[in-house]
């Protein structure tokens, strides 16, 4: 049965990044194949995976749309899916699909209802799936997932990104969204004390997992000249700590 792991949190805070690494432990780990979501408008899972993203979810719902009709014995919605798995980047040891933006006019309602869709039909067929959300509160109000086997709140060392966390945490519960576990990640600390209201945060949100990242000169490198985190040394201290994340995910049927 597949394990979905969902990762949320305000913009800048390195949710991609974490995504990234996180997708790495678990092929390191032989945990494989992997589907990757990228559920960000303005994609670059992709990159951070040494992938191109050439065709998204955004992109097939038109392309559908502008077809209906014109095949004949194919319906729009036969059209979509066949044009969604040409969406579908394959890789060694996992997979890519990415939402993408909604292009003409309407809202991401019915490219949501299609993502939806996806996961729910493909997921099954990869034992993890890591789904990279769209920075700040909207993606838990578009409930796109209900439920996730581990969700990942990620939030910089800031009294504002703590402070979205701590809303973050509430509006999932509010959405009556339902995690096996839940894992709180401080993402770019600048010395080795966490924050001080770590404490209070884990205690509000009962949460099951709390890590803090150090802001690491290797991780930073990377993410400004575009290069592929999968290829990032193993010994790298951001790396090694985000393994926290995916031990459970390991160990529990």
């Amino acid at each position: 049965m597949s394990k979905l792991i969902a990762i949320t949190g305000k913009g800048g805070v390195g949710k991609t990044t974490i995504s990234a690494l996180l997708i790495k432990n678990l092929l390191d780990g032989g945990n494989r194949p992997v589907l990757a979501i990228d559920a960000d408008p303005n994609s670059c899972l992709d990159t951070a995976l040494g992938v191109t993203v050439t065709d998204t979810v955004g992109r097939a719902r038109e392309d559908a749309r502008a077809s209906a009709g014109t095949n004949a014995g194919v319906s729009t919605r036969e059209l979509l899916h066949l044009k969604l798995e040409s969406a579908l980047v394959e890789a060694k040891g996992f997979d890519l699909i990415a939402m993408g933006r909604p292009e003409g006019e309407g809202c991401y309602c019915y490219a949501n209802n299609i993502l939806k869709e996806v996961i729910s039909e493909i997921s099954s067929s990869y034992p993890y799936v890591v789904l990279d959300n769209e920075a700040g509160l909207e993606n838990l109000s578009r409930r796109i997932v209900q439920k996730v086997d581990l969700l990942v709140l990620v939030s910089d060392a800031s009294n504002s990104g703590l402070q979205t966390l701590l809303r973050l945490y509430e509006l999932a519960n509010e959405m009556k969204m339902s995690y096996n576990k839940l894992a709180l990640v401080i993402n770019k600390l600048r010395s080795d004390k966490q924050p001080e209201r770590i404490e209070e945060i884990r205690e509000k949100t009962k949460a099951d997992i709390v890590i803090c990242l150090p802001n690491d000169e290797e991780i930073a490198a990377f993410a400004e000249e575009n290069k592929n985190f999968l290829e990032i040394s193993e010994l790298n201290q951001v790396y090694q700590k985000i393994r926290e994340l995916a031990e459970p995910l390991f160990s529990n049927p």
